[in-house]
């Protein structure tokens, strides 16, 4: 009787080499299928462990910046990089005492980029900027493995620290969260970013104090309110307010090291003087319609808007971001005159823009 290994037939073949036939149970035994050891091995990625990195910095350097803006991105009419925008844009949060900036994060609109565009511009701010002001790039992705490719190349083109975000829209389990920021610590200084209303999911404390024993790990941008920062605080973890309406009361009554700013894109020496200069109730109190008109739409529709209108960048728009209607635009303007002119970037007067002066691109 054939068996279904079909040992016969390879019996035959042993024996016209030579070889001893197989007996019945072997060729059962050895059709067997095993789990493969690689299937069920954590941590088998192996991390860049490189100390000729451009531009290496210690945690520390991260841990003590106070003030870091999350920086705009400026377009082309055919959707590019407007380089010299961005620059002149750097320049601004540099004279004006901005420690550090957040490379293609949310507000430079990171998600809209493609991983070329996104290190280029990485490695082109480290390039001109990068001995005046600490690069953070954001690296992070809801894939593992992009985001261990992305912070090796941001790493390899002189980034000073990344910024990670948990895995977003398919979400994961408190173990795979661990898990995914445990894969890209191992390659520099890190923040980790906490903003459920983007990604769908809390990162809760019990996992942040999982991280917390790695040297890489610098500290949370934390959108969660002040009673959450708080409590890191009190735990000797460094936390930055992801909210510039709190970042007052956040630096000075609850514990936080300062703030990354979506603000200081607009205000950057206003927002030094919140962060640096002790309590300021009345500063504070000066630029929350700011903050509020800000944040009315999702950002950065309003930072977008601002800028423009403000001739620090062109009107131009990646879809699916769309600027602020006429009447929001108006309130802008009544605002900027209420702060003064001269403490917001760029030299131009600031003007209330019509629709037809914007670009809307779908394409780019």
């Amino acid at each position: 009787m054939a068996l279904s290994c079909g040992l016969s037939s390879i019996n035959a073949s042993l024996t016209s080499l030579g070889m001893k036939p197989q007996r019945p149970e072997v060729c059962r035994l050895r059709s067997r299928w095993r789990s493969p050891n690689a299937a069920v091995t954590q941590d088998f990625h192996l991390p860049m462990h490189s100390f000729e990195i451009k531009n290496r910095t210690s945690v520390d350097d991260i841990k003590c910046l106070r003030l870091i803006t999350a920086i705009k991105t400026p377009y082309l009419p055919d959707g590019r990089f407007d380089l010299e925008a961005y620059d002149a844009l750097m320049n601004m949060q540099i004279a004006n005492g901005a420690e550090g900036v957040i490379v293609g994060g949310t507000t430079g609109e990171g998600q809209l980029m493609t991983w070329d565009e996104h290190i280029m511009l990485i490695g082109h701010t480290v390039n001109c900027f990068g001995t005046k002001i600490k690069v953070i790039g954001n690296v992070g992705s809801n894939s593992t493995r992009e985001a261990i490719h992305a912070t090796e190349q941001g790493f390899a083109v002189g980034m000073h620290a990344a910024l990670h975000i948990n895995p977003y829209y398919g979400k994961t389990s408190m173990q795979g969260l661990f898990l995914h920021f445990q894969s890209v610590l191992s390659m520099g200084p890190t923040i980790i970013y906490n903003v459920p209303s983007r990604t769908g999911q809390d990162i809760p404390p019990s996992v942040i104090q999982e991280i917390m024993p790695n040297p890489n790990f610098a500290g949370v941008k934390e959108c969660m309110g002040n009673e959450r920062i708080k409590g890191y605080a009190d735990k000797g973890i460094m936390i930055w307010s992801g909210n510039d309406d709190q970042c007052h009361d956040s630096r000075w009554g609850f514990g936080a090291a300062g703030v990354i700013s979506v603000a200081s894109n607009l205000v950057p020496g206003l927002m030094h003087s919140l962060m640096f200069g002790g309590l300021n109730p009345s500063l504070n109190s000066k630029l929350m319609p700011l903050f509020e008109w800000l944040f009315r739409e999702p950002n950065p529709i309003g930072l977008n808007t601002a800028l423009a209108q403000l001739g620090v960048v062109r009107p131009i728009f990646r879809l699916p971001y769309f600027p602020l209607p006429l009447e929001s635009r108006e309130e802008f303007v009544r605002i900027v005159k209420d702060i003064g002119r001269e403490h917001f970037v760029g030299e131009k007067d600031v003007r209330v823009l019509e629709d037809d002066e914007f670009s809307l691109l779908s394409r780019y």
